[in-house]
């Protein structure tokens, strides 16, 4: 069994060990373009960290807009939009990505705040804007859990 992480178990990790151990091989073979295939490898691990940044991304918006904004009719839909990207969440991430996640937590906040920001406001909900927090009210387990939403935010 090879050194390093399984396939099975951490894709991202898979592909970054990968594409370093490619870049160790000698040069016995040069049929094999190494460095381009380090390189793909490597690139198939980043869209793997860039779906689940996206989705996470997805998730805090809808969580967001769920928890400040006064609308009715749109809650079925940024419910199942949740529901959606929890499904593709649990599908992709692994112990790798899940740490990168939550390193990446307040970056990923900003974007999810910054897009709830404008839609809401597109739909002159300016005073449930104006009180979305400054700082991720989630946890990475809530925003990955399939029955979690938060509660409805009292108007200020």
């Amino acid at each position: 069994m090879p050194d390093g992480p399984r396939y099975e178990d951490d894709f991202y990790a898979w592909t970054q060990y990968q594409a370093a151990v490619l870049r160790t091989m000698r040069r016995a073979d040069n049929r094999l373009d190494r460095e381009h295939v380090a390189e793909e490898i490597e690139d198939l691990g980043k869209s793997a960290r860039n779906a689940v940044r996206s989705q996470v991304v997805r998730i805090i918006e809808h969580l967001l807009k769920l928890e400040y904004s006064p609308a009715v009719d749109p809650r079925s839909d940024w419910e199942a939009s949740v529901i959606e990207a929890r499904q593709a969440l649990a599908d992709s991430i692994g112990a790798t990505l899940q740490r990168d996640a939550q390193e990446v937590l307040p970056l990923l906040y900003a974007r999810a705040r910054q897009l709830a920001n404008v839609r809401l406001r597109k739909f002159a909900e300016n005073e449930a804007a104006a009180r979305l927090p400054a700082e991720c009210p989630y946890t990475l387990d809530q925003i990955g859990a399939d029955d979690w939403y938060p509660e409805p935010a009292e108007p200020d």
